[in-house]
């Protein structure tokens, strides 16, 4: 972690002030809240500072105005999932005729489905930020084709739960990347976060639907429709169910113990307990020879970057806190925007390998499910729908939400301004 000194010149949470000047029950550190009342002794780093990247955001743009034009969409990124998919369709085909456990249908579905799965995975991703073309339709339809090859219906119910995540990071009851308090109670042991790493890709499509539920809409209707149309179509022109088996399988793998997996804990989970060392801020490797440097009494980091060679793969989503402070940047720009804002940057702990992140989060137990910042106010809903309590009490207040404001699409970008 950075030193005390370096703190000094980046940007603080900004704490409520009636928060910060009160005794925090429990000789708790400064904003860091109590959790809410539940039948479950509850771990998680529960906090009453906002986010941080808004603050980010505007002290960036303050001290490099020039960020701002990084924003818009990237031509290049229709080319990326055209190969992708070309690619994926390609290979099942010529697996047609292969068992799901032969050597040639295992492997080829390890290292190339699960790899080129999970570039549409981010593909969708960059895609649900309108990064692709101006047009929100061209992005809606641009996303339905990139999910082909992932074999289920996914991009059109990814896009409203992926907006409201960063509209209201660690917000329970909205952010649905966050481990309810009943996933961590079962699941923080070895055993428990080795089965949820194998794992994690069936936690993340089935847990949104017990936080709370966006409106069905004809672009849901068109991705469930033209998915289901294309996986029967490969069916029945190949003659054989082997084709559809490998697109699964290698969205499967996309999300189990696959290096670019490690991408979805690497994201937000938080090692600042881990004693070991392996995040280290860029400047703490250039100052002090990697060794750890922590601060006491500093709320641990909600978001990290990985900054290492499979960011070609995914679109640069490495760059995380990059791209929380500014969505509207596309993967291409993210590095030019790191270089520009580098004080910023630099001096945040980071991530060199996605794979030592897997094993540490599963055999450090200093790491783990519970691992994570929350808040119980703030936060917007993208897309609307009905939003309810989440398990093991950690439901919000609806006073405590700012619905989306009729007709808003996604990221404008004098919304980076705000």
């Amino acid at each position: 972690m950075s030193s005390a000194t370096d703190t000094m010149s980046t940007p603080h949470l900004r704490v409520s002030a009636e928060k910060s000047q009160q005794d925090l029950p429990n000789g708790e550190t400064l904003g860091r809240a109590p959790p809410p009342k539940s039948s479950i002794e509850d771990k998680f780093f529960w906090t009453y500072t906002e986010e941080p990247h808004r603050s980010r955001r505007q002290a960036i743009i303050k001290a490099h105005p020039e960020v701002t034009k990084l924003c818009g969409p990237e031509p290049l990124t229709k080319y990326v999932v055209l190969g992708v998919v070309s690619l994926q369709i390609t290979c099942a085909y010529l697996l047609r005729n292969n068992s799901m456990l032969s050597w040639p249908f295992l492997v080829t579905a390890y290292l190339i489905g699960a790899t080129a799965n999970q570039n549409l995975f981010l593909a969708i991703h960059e895609i649900s930020h309108n990064l692709a073309f101006r047009s929100p339709m061209a992005n809606r339809l641009l996303a339905i084709f990139a999910n082909l090859p992932i074999g289920i219906p996914y991009s059109a119910a990814f896009r409203p739960y992926h907006l409201t995540h960063h509209k209201s990071i660690g917000v329970t009851g909205l952010d649905t990347d966050l481990p309810t308090a009943l996933e961590a109670l079962f699941l923080d042991s070895l055993l428990g976060k080795a089965f949820f790493c194998t794992f994690q890709i069936l936690f993340y499509a089935l847990r949104p639907m017990f936080i709370y539920s966006p409106p069905f809409t004809p672009i849901h209707l068109l991705n469930l429709v033209v998915q289901l149309s294309f996986d029967y179509a490969l069916v029945r022109l190949t003659g054989s169910y082997q084709p559809l088996f490998y697109l699964i399988t290698s969205s499967f793998l996309a999300g189990s113990l696959h290096p670019c997996a490690g991408h979805f804990i690497a994201e937000h989970y938080f090692f600042s307990n881990v004693k070991k060392g392996g995040t280290e801020s860029i400047r703490d490797l250039k100052t002090s020879n990697g060794k750890k440097n922590p601060i006491p009494n500093l709320p641990p980091p909600e978001t990290y970057s990985y900054y290492g060679p499979l960011n070609i793969l995914t679109y640069n989503v490495g760059l995380h806190n990059e791209h929380h402070d500014f969505p509207a940047v596309p993967w291409t720009k993210l590095p030019t925007l790191h270089r520009i804002a580098s004080e910023f940057y630099e001096t945040l702990p980071c991530h060199r390998s996605w794979t030592w992140v897997i094993w540490t989060f599963i055999t450090d137990s200093d790491a783990g499910m519970w691992c994570r910042v929350k808040r119980s106010e703030g936060g917007r809903v993208v897309g609307g729908g009905t939003k309810t309590s989440g398990r093991g009490g950690e439901g919000i207040s609806a006073a405590s939400v700012k619905p989306e404001e009729e007709g808003e699409d996604g990221w404008k970008e004098s919304e980076i301004q705000n």
